[in-house]
């Protein structure tokens, strides 16, 4: 280590050079005064601070608020540089209380997508061993983010911390060695639990330890370092390291982490432990001051809160009272209108009860002339079936009278045949005979059919000439009268279907005005409201008989 000491002004200002010492947040630049050191060329000269011994048990050995935030801010760079190897689960959730410690509580209204892009928080390794998107990667994060709530920077930072600590590369020290002469590339391990030895290409898993407490003691000279174990024994272990600065180095962090191992053993000295109540005071004094900002928080926030739902609830209430005003002056039109339509409605009421009482009076009128209707049905409908059956009669009655008349017909047309030749004969007779008055006598036995008997020829010609005569007439006389006869009912049966058409007309109409008895009207004296349209008080008005 250097031996720094800042120069005051002085009359003769002796030869300086300027040094940047570089922490882990912040840089100071000042210039220091050249006394037996070689000082390199380089201005300025920047020097790291950074922990050499890494404690056991970071809890319990980090007193102070910096000291731990600057520890916090060396691990984390080791860890993202990948001197410290972490899992990837694991790495994800340092990197959840890492944003915590920056950021503070999670707020879904303020952290939105993409807040976490310019941050560098998990290894490359890491990164390239899951070929994940970065918002894929940040949504996993924040997913652990969101339940750190109420947890302060500190306490993100110290539990950033413990998680740390037990990873297995945490605070070891690595030199290249080679044991014996065989010249076996090996690593050493110097940690603050001792001394571990190890392969090359796995720096994880230690082939043999050697805590400080089993250490009894440990040589070096030159190139040749010696472990002696407390156990007597136990083999002593020899290795070598070419490089003589690194052989100092590895001295100093044997010595220093030896020493550290045997302090945390004992009881703090008292300047410790007044380093320890005293952060302890003051974990304790933040502590409630953090309650306390925490309740104001709370108790604003619900103020917040409480002022919002009263300014919700004044707009809901102006919104209401507008609306109130609103319907307030819809009522007063409405019951105007209402109280016009009211005024209408009674008058319409007036109207449809002198209606209503006139078509009572039809319907019971209406009632008398369908009962007489009724009785002149039946008696047209006995007329009817009388004038049917009548009708009947005289169709048969046609009948039987064209039969007789086709017999008589067929009797005149027979009578005027044996007329036609009686006469005939006669003539043959009277030409033979003429002018002889009597017949000769018969010559052969009398016969019947050669008989002729003038007087009684002449006789019976002259008979069947009148009663041919008398029956032709007759004849006609019965033809013109059953032609008349058939023409009357013919008329009759004309006359009887006007009048059953007219009676079905008449029921009809009937009918219809019964229909007129399922209407009804409804009205209500208490309100003067009639639920009846004036079209339909128009269409009452329109029907009378």
């Amino acid at each position: 280590m250097f031996t720094m000491s800042i120069l005051g002004l002085k009359k003769k200002q002796p030869k300086t050079f300027k040094v940047k010492v570089s922490t882990m947040d912040a840089e100071m630049e000042f210039s220091c005064e050249v006394l037996d050191q070689e000082v390199p060329k380089d201005s300025p000269i920047t020097f790291h601070f950074l922990a050499k011994f890494f404690p056991e048990k970071v809890e319990d050995e980090l007193v102070q608020e910096i000291t731990q935030h600057l520890f916090f801010l060396q691990v984390k760079k080791q860890i993202l540089d990948e001197e410290i190897f972490c899992s990837p689960e694991a790495s994800v959730l340092l990197a959840s209380y890492a944003v915590q410690a920056k950021y503070g509580d999670y707020d879904p209204n303020f952290h939105k997508p993409g807040f976490l892009a310019q941050d560098e928080l998990l290894p490359k390794r890491v990164l390239m061993q899951y070929q994940m998107r970065p918002d894929m990667w940040e949504e996993k994060i924040t997913a652990w983010y969101a339940e750190h709530r109420n947890i302060t920077r500190d306490e993100a930072e110290m539990e950033y911390l413990k998680i740390a600590q037990d990873l297995e590369m945490y605070g070891v020290s690595y030199f290249s060695i080679t044991q014996n002469k065989r010249d076996t590339e090996l690593l050493l391990g110097v940690d603050a639990q001792g001394l571990h030895i190890y392969n090359p290409n796995n720096k994880l898993s230690p082939n043999k330890s050697f805590p400080w407490s089993g250490i009894r003691n440990i040589s070096y000279s030159e190139k040749e370092f010696t472990i002696k174990p407390l156990d007597k024994k136990k083999e002593v272990f020899k290795f070598y390291s070419s490089q003589l600065r690194v052989n100092k180095l590895i001295l100093q962090l044997c010595i220093g982490n030896h020493d550290l191992f045997m302090r945390r053993r004992k009881v703090d000295s008292i300047e410790v432990q007044q380093m320890k109540a005293q952060a302890k005071e003051e974990k304790a004094r933040k502590k409630v001051e953090r309650q306390i900002l925490a309740r104001e928080k709370q108790m604003r926030e619900e103020a917040e809160r409480a002022k919002e739902d009263m300014e919700r609830r004044l707009f809901q209430l102006q919104d209401e009272a507008r609306m109130a005003n609103e319907a307030l002056l819809r009522s007063e039109e409405t019951a105007d209108l209402l109280a016009e339509k009211a005024q209408i409605a009674e008058e319409e009421a007036k109207l449809l009860a002198h209606k209503a009482a006139e078509a009572e009076q039809e319907r019971q009128r209406l009632e008398v002339t369908a009962l007489k209707t009724k009785e002149e049905k039946r008696l047209m409908e006995q007329k009817m079936r009388e004038a049917e059956s009548l009708a009947v009669k005289l169709v048969e009655q046609s009948e039987r009278r064209l039969k007789e008349a086709d017999h008589l017909k067929q009797d005149l047309n027979e009578a005027k045949d044996a007329e036609r030749k009686a006469k005939q004969k006669l003539l043959e007779i009277t030409k033979s005979t003429y002018p002889v008055m009597f017949p000769p006598p018969p010559t052969g036995p009398e016969s019947p059919d050669t008989t002729l008997d003038m007087g009684s020829m002449s006789v019976r010609m002259d008979f069947k000439d009148s009663d041919m005569k008398r029956l032709s007439m007759e004849i006609e006389r019965e033809r013109l009268e059953y032609m008349e006869k058939s023409k009357h009912l013919q008329d009759q049966l004309k006359e009887l279907k006007s009048e059953i058409e007219s009676l079905k007309l008449e029921e009809q109409q009937q009918a219809g005005l019964y229909s007129l008895r399922s209407y009804k009207c409804f009205w209500s004296t208490k309100s003067s409201y009639v639920t009846l349209d004036h079209k339909t008080s128009l269409k009452c008005q329109f029907f009378k008989i």
